[in-house]
């Protein structure tokens, strides 16, 4: 089965190359956990059971298409490690969250993923949260660092007393030569300049404690 689909377009520099996963392919079979895919918690544990019997795990993370199901206990980012960026590129997000209660925990999108596995760690990352705000942060190793505070924006989606089901916001990073901007809803609420973020490697999901989440679209296209 068909589960990774690469693009390879050289127009004129910088090289963009994009790989991406498939919403609409499950990676193995649908409502289980992808196969392929890896879960890195923001405080490692062995111990730590991530599956699809929700009774029974600390992180429930299933194939649910078109997209995945997330729900958190602690902590970490999601993601395929052939799913990457390089270039210039939008990548973008659908992602729908279900009742938080009163937590303020985030959600979103990371780029530029090095060292995934290791201890010398490194990501950029696009959060969300029901406060209807909006950060830009940096990890590198287990540290992290702050490009954008927290800044409200009308744009963000936030579930309230009289949302029924679930939420949905729509992430977009458009990474170009010089400038690196990022939407919600289609509504720009953060610009950087290119030098400023880290856009080259892995990309893939953020999601923090608690919270439960359907992620129906995940995606990277090459800029002309």
């Amino acid at each position: 089965m068909k589960r990774i689909l690469l693009t390879t377009i050289l127009l004129f520099l910088p090289l963009a190359v994009i790989a991406q996963i498939d919403p609409a392919t499950p990676d193995g079979e649908n409502l289980m956990t992808p196969e392929n895919w890896k879960v890195r918690l923001d405080r490692p544990n062995p111990e730590a059971v991530i599956g699809s019997v929700a009774d029974s795990v600390d992180i429930f993370f299933v194939n649910m298409t078109p997209g995945w199901h997330i729900t958190t206990g602690p902590a970490g980012i999601f993601y395929h490690p052939d799913a990457m960026a390089e270039g210039n590129y939008t990548l973008e997000a659908s992602i729908h969250l279900f009742d938080p209660g009163e937590r303020l925990e985030a959600y979103g999108v990371f780029m530029g993923g090095q060292n995934l596995e290791g201890d010398d760690i490194s990501y950029d990352y696009f959060l969300l949260r029901n406060s209807g705000e909006t950060l830009i942060k940096r990890r590198t190793g287990a540290e992290t660092s702050i490009i954008q505070d927290w800044t409200a924006s009308e744009a963000v989606g936030t579930f309230g007393p009289d949302t029924e089901g679930s939420v949905k916001n729509d992430l977009l990073v458009n990474v170009g030569s010089e400038t690196v901007t990022f939407s919600v809803n289609g509504t720009e609420v953060a610009s950087t300049s290119r030098d400023q973020v880290m856009t080259d490697g892995v990309i893939g999901l953020r999601i923090n404690h608690a919270l439960n989440v359907h992620v129906s679209d995940l995606k990277v296209t090459a800029q002309e």
